[in-house]
């Protein structure tokens, strides 16, 4: 799917385009949520030098390798969002402390104790911050070619080598938008 020619879905991948700007320079956004009112979601690319135990000693040792925060997005900047992996559940089945939004991912409750949450996780990993747009916001963007949609493959949200990310998401389309990898602001140089 090409920008501005997919409808966006929940599970779905952002992948930025060089009109989007920064700080989504280079990113891949899990989208989570997406209706008539907003969409949000977390970059799943860009990890932080801060470990985990900052903020929330507790789920240090339970982090998916690498274990920092990652930078969610530029909204929201105070809160800490747990992404989880948790196989074999559908959301009517969600272990303790947890919410699943699609295909075994979900969001943790951060408030509840560790030990109990943590035995039904297949992975996890600690967001600072999201992704959020407001009403038409974000489906203006992907129109105007800021954003490339495409799906998800199961290892992407918790890759432990985050930094190629953006590109083998790129490489890995079957459409022109493969192409975005070859991009470079200075044309003199091709």
């Amino acid at each position: 799917m090409s920008a501005g020619s997919a409808a966006l879905a929940v599970g779905q991948l952002l992948v930025a385009t060089p009109l989007t700007g920064e700080p989504f320079a280079e990113s891949v956004v899990l989208v989570l949520h997406h209706d008539e009112d907003g969409a949000h979601g977390l970059v799943l690319n860009q990890p932080m030098e801060a470990a985990v135990d900052a903020v929330l000693p507790e789920w240090q040792p339970f982090v998916t390798q690498p274990s920092v925060l990652f930078r969610g997005g530029p909204v929201g900047r105070d809160t800490a969002m747990g992404l989880v992996s948790v196989p074999g559940h559908e959301p009517g089945d969600a272990p303790l402390g947890t919410q699943l939004l699609f295909g075994g991912i979900g969001l943790v409750d951060l408030d509840a104790p560790a030990p109990l949450v943590v035995p039904e996780l297949g992975a996890f990993r600690i967001f600072v911050g999201y992704s959020g747009w407001g009403a038409g916001q974000l489906d203006s963007e992907i129109r105007q070619g800021a954003w490339h949609v495409v799906p998800r493959e199961p290892r992407d949200p918790f890759r432990e080598q985050t930094e190629g990310l953006w590109r083998e998401v790129l490489l890995r389309q079957r459409n022109p938008a493969s192409f975005l990898v070859t991009f470079t602001e200075h044309p003199e140089h091709n």
